[in-house]
């Protein structure tokens, strides 16, 4: 387990979860915002994207009320990513973060607000970072708002960022930053 806030409970994957990850990486709902709906998965596609890889990404499973919910991963940024994203000279401990719930029935609730509040308060005051990032699709509306009730502000735009179904999307980098 990484963290707990009340009914909401982060743990690492097991390998028994890769059912879950298989149904919710399948449900075209899911894949309007996360992988795009032309990129199902299935349970030998996600053994593979999730499992047994040395890349440093903490790969976690969002419980709410003991009930698996959704996904969550969390890394601190490589020279790649922070040159991507025009990091490259700063110093600071910088943290990327990416998440779904693939369960309709907890969206519009709260939760991923809860979600998001909470791993920025475990990066901040357990991993030390300075900047938590993301680079959610400008279309995705729905998280943007929700990340910026969290304390998320655009940074700028990445043209061209993300192929989501046979094209490639505009992102924007938001970042959320902590102050001592």
């Amino acid at each position: 387990m990484f963290f707990q806030n009340g009914p909401l409970l982060i743990r690492e994957i097991r390998i028994d979860d890769n059912h879950l990850l298989a149904k919710w990486l399948s449900d075209p709902i899911i894949l309007e915002y996360y992988e795009g709906r032309d990129n199902p998965f299935d349970i030998k596609k996600v053994n593979k994207k999730f499992y047994n890889r040395q890349d440093g990404v903490n790969r976690c499973i969002i419980q709410f009320n003991q009930t698996p919910i959704g996904y969550i991963q969390f890394y601190e940024l490589d020279h790649e990513t922070r040159e991507k994203y025009g990091y490259i000279s700063d110093q600071r401990i910088i943290f990327g973060m990416d998440q779904f719930i693939g369960e309709h029935a907890y969206w519009n609730k709260g939760i991923g607000t809860m979600l998001v509040t909470s791993m920025i308060n475990y990066l901040i005051t357990e991993k030390h970072a300075d900047l938590v990032v993301m680079d959610p699709r400008v279309q995705n509306e729905r998280a943007l708002r929700c990340y910026e009730k969290c304390g998320f502000r655009i940074v700028k735009l990445l043209p061209k960022n993300e192929l989501h179904e046979g094209e490639y999307r505009d992102s924007w980098l938001i970042q959320y930053q902590h102050t001592n």
